[in-house]
């Protein structure tokens, strides 16, 4: 983790610190920062880890707002709903393939049916552990909890986005997953956008094609296939869905209108995530064909790196432009 998360900023520094580092600034580090400074003016929030080291300057710093309750993810949801009778809101921090699977009963009764401000962080998610082996595989994580009730579900495409994202889920008053990876990643905006809920970012405008990606990898993925499409002639528009849910319904219609084909881009399996919404928006109004890149409905029981692991999956730009080929002639 970055030297100097514990560094004391209010917000507004925060931000300037992380726009200036966001291509070498780790997202989880960009949250770590941005949580911190959050609690400092607000002595309601909460902040709970299983055993996720990261958060030890919050501990050190403001040790009656935080708790660590060890490797126990189940406990830690429950406790974190408890909680919100006295502190809101409460974030719980864990690794994503455990925070998610492990919890889900308790994330779907205590906090989702509930419709308590918990804000359910999730680190290493995709396949950022891949060096782990299946069992650090967070494929599922998207899917599973954007078909709960009243959960936001949100997948920063930098550290920029996931700095801004923090402020944006805790002013919510519901639940929440945000989906943080583990590396730093090349940053994805040239500009301080303004990042809001539930609002798609337009990278390129729509043409032919319409590529459509969340996270980091995916979306600078999507990126390098609409500048190659453009480079033989194939006009592509790129939309950023950082918010899985509530998901831009108008943003995807619209970019889609007039497009052949929809290529949609995730470091999630190919169903039940990003894919699965988009279709079924694209689906209901009549809209194009929609391709979807993921990873396979298989066991992906590889063990590897992260980068490794996502190309060998086809999340990369030959297969994206090859799905378009596939379609546009």
């Amino acid at each position: 983790m970055s030297s100097d998360i514990a560094v004391h900023r209010t917000v507004a520094e925060v931000l300037d610190h992380v726009w200036e580092n966001r291509s070498t600034l780790p997202s989880r580090d960009a949250y770590a920062m941005m949580l911190l400074a959050l609690a400092r003016e607000n002595p309601d929030l909460a902040c709970l880890t299983a055993d996720m080291n990261f958060e030890d300057h919050f501990a050190v710093e403001l040790p009656r707002q935080h708790a660590d309750l060890g490797i126990s993810e189940q406990n830690m949801i429950g406790v974190a709903a408890g909680m919100t009778v006295c502190a809101r809101p409460v974030f719980a921090n864990g690794m994503s393939p455990f925070v998610i699977s492990r919890a889900y009963e308790q994330i779907k009764i205590d906090v989702a049916g509930a419709n308590l401000p918990v804000k359910i962080v999730g680190t290493h998610a995709g396949l950022a552990s891949g060096h782990y082996g299946p069992t650090h595989h967070a494929l599922e994580d998207i899917g599973m909890t954007r078909m709960l009730p009243n959960m936001t579900v949100v997948v920063p495409a930098d550290a920029w986005e996931a700095a801004q994202a923090t402020v944006a889920i805790a002013e919510e008053p519901g639940p929440a997953y945000l989906r943080l990876g583990r590396q730093a990643s090349t940053a994805l905006h040239e500009e301080r956008t303004e990042f809001v809920l539930g609002r798609a970012s337009v990278l390129r405008e729509p043409g032919r094609v319409l590529f459509v990606a969340t996270g980091p990898h995916p979306n600078l993925v999507a990126a390098e296939a609409a500048r190659e499409l453009a480079a033989q002639g194939v006009s592509a528009g790129h939309l950023n869905l950082h918010t899985i849910k509530p998901l831009d319904r108008e943003a995807v219609l619209h970019a889609s209108a007039d497009a052949e084909v929809v290529v949609t881009i995730e470091d999630h399996r190919a169903v039940g995530g990003l894919g699965g919404a988009v279709c079924e928006v694209v689906a209901e109004a009549g809209g194009p064909p929609v391709r979807r890149i993921g990873v396979p409905d298989i066991h992906y029981d590889l063990v590897g790196g992260e980068k490794y692991l996502l190309h060998h999956a086809g999340i990369n730009a030959a297969n994206a432009i090859a799905q378009v080929l596939d379609v546009v002639t």
